[in-house]
C-alpha cells in the first residue's frame, strides 16, 4: 500500500517556512503514485500526538502554491520537545500508533535544532517499535545556527530586514542628530549566535558611511569599551546606530536581557536588551536615544523577503520528498555554497546524528578585532543571502496572503493528553 506523509512545522516561524511546506506538498503531489497524501500536524508535533491531522488534499493547487509567498506557519507551530524514550516512552508509542492508524510512512519535520533532535529520535525509535518511518528534517531557523548547512532558510530574509531597517533608521537619526536623538538601538533575535546582529552591519558600505556598533552573543560584553566606542562614533559622525542581539551577555555568561524565566524548551526567556543598553548610554554619556525591538516583525516580513531565501526554502522542502523517495532517512536537507562570485549553491544532505543539538556560532574570523563589527569575509558570506526581491501579490495596497481550510481528518484513536 502507498504510504502517506506527515509534515509539521516547529519552533518560531519565519517569513519563508511556508515556502518549504509548498515545496513538500507540491512535490508529493507530483509523486502521488508513491506518496498517497500529505497530512500536516496542527500546531507541529502536537498535532501528531493528539491526532490532529490536517488533510492537505482538500487544499487547491492554487492555495498550496500561494504558501510560497505567505509568511508564518500555515498549519500552526509549537515549542514542544520530545524527551528521551527512557523518560517518556508513551509519547513515542503514541506517535507510532497515529502513524499506523493513518498509514504514515514519511515524516518531514520543518524546524531548527530542537526539531532536528525530535526528527532524529523518531527515525530511531520508529524502527525499535516495529514501524519504520522515513524521517527527514527540513532546516528552518532565523538564528542561522544549524551546523553543516551553509545557511538556514529563514535567516536571509531576517538579515535583509535588519540590514535595511538599520540603514533607514540611521538616515532618520542622522537627519535629527544635531538637536535631537543621537543614538538609535535596535534589538534583534539571536540567543547564542550573532548572525542576525551581524546583518545589521550591512547597513553601512562604501556608499553609506553609517556608524554601526554590533553587540554579539559570542563576544563578552565590555561596558567600558562599548561606551567609549559609542562616544567616539557620536563625536565623529554626530550619531551612532547600535545593533544588539537579544543574547548579548556579560563575561560571567548572564544575558543582558535575562528575565529569570524559562521557555518550553528550557531556554532562558530573553527580552529587553535594548532598554538595558539605552540606560547605559544615557547614564554614562547623556545622549538622547531611541530604541526598538524588531521581535516578530523581523521574522514575519514576507513583503521584503530575500529572493535567495525563498528559493532555498522551497528547494529544501522539495528535496526532502525526493530524498525520501530515494530511500533516505535520518537526514537533513542542507544548502551547500558552491561559489561566492558568482554566488552559486546546491542542495545536499547531512546525517541527523551530526545535526541534533549542535549550534553553529559566528566564527571568530567573521567578527572584527575590536568585537563590535564584522569582517570583509563575513560581509562576503552575508550579502548573497539577502540578494533579490520576491514580492508577494498585492490587493488594495496590502499583501495577498493565503489562509488554508486546514480541515482535520476524522480521529481513529482515543484522546491523548500531553
Amino acid at each position: 500500500m502507498v504510504k502517506n506523509a506527515f509534515y509539521a512545522q516547529s519552533g518560531g516561524v519565519t517569513s519563508v517556512i511556508n515556502a518549504s511546506a509548498c515545496g513538500v506538498i507540491e512535490t508529493a503531489r507530483k509523486h502521488n503514485d508513491k506518496i498517497g497524501n500529505v497530512f500536516a500536524g496542527k500546531n507541529g508535533i502536537i498535532g501528531a500526538l493528539q491526532e490532529d491531522l490536517i488533510d492537505t488534499s482538500l487544499e487547491s493547487d492554487n492555495d498550496i502554491a500561494a504558501l510560497r509567498h505567505t509568511p508564518s506557519g500555515a498549519f500552526g507551530s509549537c515549542r514542544f520537545k520530545l524527551k528521551g524514550i527512557d523518560e517518556n516512552r508513551r509519547e513515542y508509542e503514541r506517535l507510532i500508533e497515529v502513524f499506523k492508524a493513518h498509514n504514515i510512512g514519511y515524516f518531514f519535520y520543518n524546524g531548527g535544532g530542537d526539531s532536528a533532535d525530535t526528527c532524529y529520535k523518531v527515525s530511531q525509535i520508529s524502527r525499535n517499535l516495529g514501524f519504520p518511518v522515513q524521517a527527514i528534517h527540513i532546516p528552518k531557523t532565523v538564528d542561522n545556527d544549524l551546523p553543516i548547512t551553509d545557511n538556514c532558510p529563514g535567516f536571509g530574509s531576517v538579515a535583509k530586514y535588519v540590514a535595511l531597517s538599520a540603514r533607514e533608521a540611521s538616515f532618520d537619526v542622522a537627519s535629527m542628530a544635531k538637536t535631537s536623538t543621537k543614538v538609535f538601538i535596535l534589538e534583534v533575535m539571536g540567543r547564542h549566535a550573532g548572525w542576525i546582529a551581524a546583518a545589521g552591519a550591512l547597513a553601512a558600505d562604501e556608499k553609506n558611511d553609517i556608524p554601526v556598533v554590533i553587540l554579539f552573543p559570542e563576544v563578552d560584553f565590555n561596558q567600558k569599551k562599548f561606551l567609549a566606542l559609542v562616544d567616539e562614533k557620536v563625536k565623529s559622525h554626530g550619531y551612532c546606530t547600535i545593533i544588539v542581539s537579544e543574547g548579548a551577555q556579560w563575561e560571567d555568561g548572564k544575558f543582558l536581557a535575562e528575565q529569570g524565566t524559562r521557555d518550553a524548551f528550557g531556554h532562558a526567556q530573553l527580552g529587553g536588551a535594548a532598554p538595558v543598553v539605552a540606560g547605559m548610554v544615557k547614564e554614562a554619556l547623556g545622549y538622547k536615544f531611541h530604541w526598538a525591538v524588531a521581535d516578530y516583525l523581523q521574522r514575519s516580513a514576507r513583503h521584503i523577503a530575500s529572493k535567495t531565501d525563498v528559493e532555498q526554502a522551497y528547494a529544501v522542502g522539495k528535496a526532502a520528498v525526493e530524498m525520501a523517495l530515494d530511500g533516505e532517512s535520518s537526514i537533513m536537507t542542507i544548502i551547500d555554497r558552491v561559489s561566492n562570485n558568482p554566488y552559486k549553491w546546491k542542495i545536499g544532505k547531512a546525517d541527523l546524528s551530526k545535526v541534533a543539538n549542535v549550534e553553529k556560532m559566528m566564527p571568530k574570523e567573521f567578527i572584527s578585532s575590536d568585537g563590535f563589527n564584522i569582517t570583509p569575509s563575513c560581509r562576503q558570506y552575508l550579502l548573497p543571502l539577502i540578494m533579490g526581491e520576491d514580492y508577494p501579490p498585492y490587493i488594495n495596497g496590502l499583501p495577498d496572503y493565503v489562509t488554508l481550510k486546514n480541515q482535520l481528518l476524522a480521529k481513529q484513536l482515543k484522546e491523548f493528553l500531553i
